[in-house]
């Protein structure tokens, strides 16, 4: 079995495969004070409530935007599984040329999405994260990564209204009965929700004029799901992308 850990700046995503297959998956909070002893019992107990012994475990790969949980889930890897884990950098076989003016620069879930995306969907392809942050990435026909966008995520944007503002209230986003808000909530959630539909579709129509073409468009992350509804450019939603490209990046070693 494989296991593959996408280490988020609010979530930490846990995938173990039985082949090419997702057996199973979990989120766990993304916390930067835990020691590697902490989420080894946590991953412990997951892994035990799964029926799946450690033993089994005989492969791991990192992908990682949270530079201080790098070594700490690389020390996991060893001191609970005695493996050595692949860890996504410039320096690992992906399979993904990077255009980028500065390769180091890009988050490693961008280039494991990316990967995903090209693999299952073909090229071109625009891959949409709605995560923390919310990225826009495209990938070329000849499944080059040419770069992308970055704009604040919807948690990100809620959260900066109710900071930055004396009155504003902090909200659960979701889609409001109509974009004419009765409320200060449903008026707060009217801008949020729909604001980034708009976005959503500007970006993805933008991108697609540079590429050229019909690009398909993969959304994932957690707010994937109800925005994609909303974008009738996006063709698939796919909630495990990261760890799917995890999966792929890790064969390719082989």
């Amino acid at each position: 079995m494989l296991i593959a850990f996408d280490i988020g700046n609010t979530t930490v995503a846990i995938g173990v495969f039985q082949g090419r297959t997702l057996y199973r998956d979990w989120r766990i909070r993304s916390d930067r004070d835990k020691t590697s002893d902490e989420y080894g019992i946590i991953l412990h107990n997951l892994l035990q409530m799964a029926e799946i012994r450690v033993e089994e475990v005989k492969a791991a790969i990192i992908s990682s935007v949270v530079p201080p949980l790098t070594p700490v889930f690389q020390t996991l890897c060893r001191s609970t599984l005695n493996i050595r884990p692949y860890v996504v950098s410039p320096g690992l076989r992906t399979g993904l040329p990077i255009l980028y003016d500065a390769p180091a620069e890009v988050g490693a879930d961008r280039i494991t999405a990316a990967v995903a995306a090209h693999e299952k969907f073909g090229g071109p392809c625009i891959v949409v994260d709605f995560g923390t942050a919310t990225t826009f990435d495209a990938v070329s026909a000849k499944g080059e990564y040419l770069g992308g966008a970055i704009a604040p995520g919807l948690l990100i944007s809620a959260e900066a209204l109710y900071l930055k503002t004396a009155r504003l209230p902090r909200i659960e986003i979701r889609k409001p009965a109509g974009v004419i808000g009765k409320t200060t909530v449903a008026s707060m959630q009217s801008g949020l929700y729909f604001g980034y539909v708009g976005l959503t579709r500007t970006i993805i129509a933008e991108i697609r004029k540079e590429l050229g073409g019909q690009a398909k468009v993969v959304a994932t992350g957690g707010f994937g799901d109800q925005i994609a509804s909303e974008v009738p450019e996006i063709d698939a939603y796919e909630a495990n992308l990261v760890l799917d490209g995890l999966r792929i990046i890790y064969e390719r070693q082989k």
